[in-house]
């Protein structure tokens, strides 16, 4: 709800109300729903942010006005000891965070050939380290009192590879396997450590080429929204005998959903993914080899991919 968050009625679940959460990369367009949609379970939200000081604040602003309780905070998590920084705010201003939900990420896009050691370690380092460095400070807290949530935002990447880049989908990749680490030792201590698994998600900064294209190869028909994805967060959170899991939502992407047999009354053949049709993107020896414009398929129509703009067109 832009501009006044409106706090749900209390006959769903007390779980969340009243509890701490942090959210990082709260300022972009999931992270954004996220911070409003925990809201208004009743959590004073923690909207982090690296640089973008306005749009933070003004959801932060809207949950106090709504009732909430909020605040925008900035760190640079590629700095190692900015989660400690960021997570000694969060407990002067709130209190102990009782949920952390990883949302900040990066996503450059880069060929296998083109991502040196610098890119590398950068999109590790907040990718993957800082939601570790997060999680290794919350835990304990948690533990102490009870009870506690982490949830850490993938990508179908992880599972597909992508087309980001290799970095990215190794990133990713990394933080499914730190879910299912962390579940097994912490379970005990009535906390939760699961991970959502989102693509190609509308009104973000990760959706890798024309919007109207990539839809056209999803099976609903659509891309995500952002509000989606917080609902299943929200879900996902508030249910104590859910751990250790990895949610997609994608559409119904992954797995490849032509694989079985398709519904009554529905057209045979497959609708192709974008890992299928733009893999030449990413190819290197086509781009030495001059190669200027290839053929792909999305959605059963013939298009061309131009190597150059890295965009498709009809």
């Amino acid at each position: 709800m832009q501009g006044r968050i409106a706090r749900r009625g209390r006959l769903r679940s007390n779980m969340l109300d009243g509890r701490v959460a942090l959210v990082t990369g709260g300022s972009g367009g999931i992270g954004a729903a996220l911070c409003r949609r925990l809201a208004e379970e009743g959590m004073a939200v923690a909207v982090h942010y690296r640089d973008r000081d306005e749009l933070a604040r003004t959801i932060a602003e809207d949950i106090i006005r709504g009732g909430g309780r909020a605040i925008a905070v900035p760190a640079d998590l590629l700095v190692p000891r900015a989660s400690d920084l960021l997570i000694d705010q969060v407990e002067r201003d709130l209190g102990p965070v009782d949920a952390l939900v990883a949302n900040h990420g990066l996503a450059h896009r880069a060929t296998f050939d083109e991502v040196d050691a610098g890119a590398w370690d950068e999109t590790m380092a907040i990718n993957l380290r800082a939601p570790y460095l997060l999680a290794r400070r919350v835990i304990p807290g948690m533990a102490d009192r009870g009870w506690g949530r982490v949830l850490f935002v993938s990508s179908v990447a992880a599972f597909t590879g992508g087309i980001v880049g290799p970095h990215y989908a190794a990133s990713k990749a990394g933080l499914i396997g730190l879910t299912h680490h962390l579940a097994s030792r912490v379970a005990e201590a009535g906390i939760t450590v699961n991970a959502i698994a989102p693509a190609l998600i509308e009104h973000t900064d990760m959706l890798p080429g024309d919007p109207g294209y990539l839809a056209r190869a999803i099976p609903v028909g659509r891309l995500g929204r952002p509000a989606e994805v917080a609902d299943m967060a929200v879900a996902m959170l508030r249910n104590a005998y859910l751990t250790s899991k990895v949610v997609a939502l994608d559409g119904g992407m992954h797995p490849r959903w032509w694989a079985s047999p398709p519904a009554a009354g529905r057209r045979r053949g497959p609708t192709r993914h974008p890992n299928d049709c733009l893999p030449h993107l990413l190819d290197p020896v086509r781009r030495r080899r001059g190669e200027r414009r290839v053929r792909a398929e999305v959605a059963g129509e013939r298009v061309e991919v131009d190597l150059a703009s890295e965009r498709l067109g009809a």
